[in-house]
């Protein structure tokens, strides 16, 4: 049975676990206090009952969750066979805890980086090995999206890519190879709209709601970039384009001080229950 450590356990981590486990991995979940692991389960429970409604599989959240093991600290990584690490788009954080997964893994547990933007060389630079690191950029909602992004960075081994591609198509993922740099193909295009449409907002030239209806009317996109922008979770959208400015030193990335403002007075999304719009709760 192959075993799969999942690293942070936000909303994109919990999708992971979730689609890892309903897949029949075993599934460490990882996390830094018990409180945030219990919120985890939790959500991983809600979401099973919810899938059929959303047009998913119907799951049995106890037998999901069953497989799912959640533990304080990465030290029980030690024998896994996958990592796949989920915590926020900060350098520092995740600085931290891949320097602690690569004082625990074992030589040859194949370490996934799931970023939006962090260039995967960068991130393996951390480690003594950096031939088993690999980024994968899973999209959200995780279980429903069957299209990721896999992207070796410079050392990333062949053997490494071919057993992520198995992994990736034993959880029901479609892999499009794409070369290591900062937003890779997804987020270089997807980050520079949604920051110009905050951009609208806060110059008054339309508002949220006409924003994603002239791409949900005249394109025919199923969710506008600020609908999708709450979805994500609108601190995300902030640290994934400032990455990308740092990167490329270019201006067109620069962030929209609107998104900061969001971000700092705690409007992030589907995930508080405000962002450019607001969420029932429950």
């Amino acid at each position: 049975m192959t075993v799969v450590g999942v690293v942070g356990s936000g909303v994109m981590g919990v999708g992971v676990a979730q689609n890892l486990a309903q897949d029949g991995y075993e599934v460490i979940l990882v996390d830094r206090t018990d409180e945030i692991l219990s919120g985890a389960r939790h959500a991983i429970a809600r979401n099973c009952r919810m899938s059929r409604l959303l047009g998913g599989p119907a799951l049995d959240p106890d037998e999901i969750l069953a497989r799912i093991t959640t533990v304080v600290g990465v030290a029980a990584l030690d024998k896994a066979d996958f990592v796949i690490e989920n915590v926020t788009e900060d350098w520092d954080v995740k600085r931290q805890v891949h320097q602690e997964l690569d004082a625990v893994c074992a030589p040859d547990t194949v370490v996934v980086v799931n970023t939006s933007a962090i260039p995967i060389t960068k991130v393996a630079s951390l480690h003594a090995r950096p031939e088993r690191v690999i980024g994968v950029h899973f999209m959200n909602p995780v279980p429903a999206k069957p299209v990721v992004e896999l992207i070796p960075g410079f050392h990333t081994s062949a053997r490494t890519v071919e057993r992520t591609g198995e992994l990736l198509r034993g959880i029901g993922k479609k892999a499009v190879h794409v070369k290591d740099s900062s937003g890779f193909v997804s987020n270089r295009v997807l980050m520079l709209t949604v920051n110009e449409a905050a951009f609208l907002v806060h110059e008054g030239v339309a508002t949220a709601e006409d924003v994603d209806e002239v791409f949900r009317g005249c394109f025919g996109h199923p969710m506008g970039p600020l609908e999708t922008a709450d979805l994500i979770g609108v601190d995300t959208i902030l640290q994934s384009v400032q990455v990308l400015y740092d990167h490329y030193a270019d201006s067109k990335y620069r962030p929209c001080p609107l998104l900061k403002q969001m971000t700092d007075a705690g409007l992030h999304g589907r995930k508080t229950g405000r962002g450019f719009y607001r969420y029932d709760p429950s």
